[in-house]
């Protein structure tokens, strides 16, 4: 099997590698189109800023590459972000593969960024998903969050409900940091690696 990680020039690309191959998966770093497209799973890396991140696809020509994937796509952080529709963190349109819209977090007074460990809820039947409850601890480091809605696969709650966890189709989502988060961030990267559509 051929996993892909898109080089998005941010700064977690290596702990995400290195999250792979503790799996027994040696996955390929690329930007280049063929090589995205040719995997037969693709993963979407992102630290810091939506309108950035944003600009750095569009430089490497991939936005046209990343919506027309059939095989399985996961985001991992601000990537799960850059799968939603529009992020304000910076107004800017984003990859669009699954409704949604990217808020500044409502932490009711709160310490942001929400930056730790916390546990999900309202956890859906997805074989992502699979081995999860609601006694899991998963890392997170954020300050903008995807809204609750239909293509939620998990929440979290902080100050208010976010969704940690976003699906639809091919593509999913997760807010917390896998390479981070211990057994739990393993068992959704394992799962990710299973995952048949």
């Amino acid at each position: 099997m051929q996993l892909v990680i898109v080089d998005t020039g941010c700064a977690n690309i290596s702990s995400v590698y290195f999250a792979f191959k503790r799996l027994g998966v040696d996955a390929i770093i690329s930007r280049d189109a063929k090589v995205i497209k040719a995997a037969d799973k693709v993963l979407l890396p992102g630290v810091g800023t939506a309108h950035n991140a944003m600009a750095r696809l569009e430089q490497a020509e991939l936005i046209d590459t990343l919506q027309g994937l059939q095989q399985p796509l996961l985001g991992i952080c601000l990537g799960m972000q850059m799968l939603t529709s529009h992020s304000m963190e910076g107004d800017v349109g984003c990859l669009n593969l699954i409704p949604g819209e990217v808020l500044p977090m409502q932490s009711a007074g709160l310490r942001l960024p929400h930056m730790g460990w916390n546990t999900l809820h309202s956890i859906s039947e997805h074989p992502l998903m699979s081995g999860f409850s609601v006694t899991d601890y998963v890392y997170f480091v954020h300050s903008f969050a995807v809204a609750p809605g239909p293509h939620a696969l998990a929440l979290c709650h902080y100050g208010s409900d976010f969704a940690a966890v976003i699906g639809k189709d091919n593509v999913a989502g997760a807010q917390f940091h896998p390479e981070r988060s211990g057994k739990t961030g393993a068992r959704l990267l394992q799962n990710f690696l299973e995952w048949q559509l």
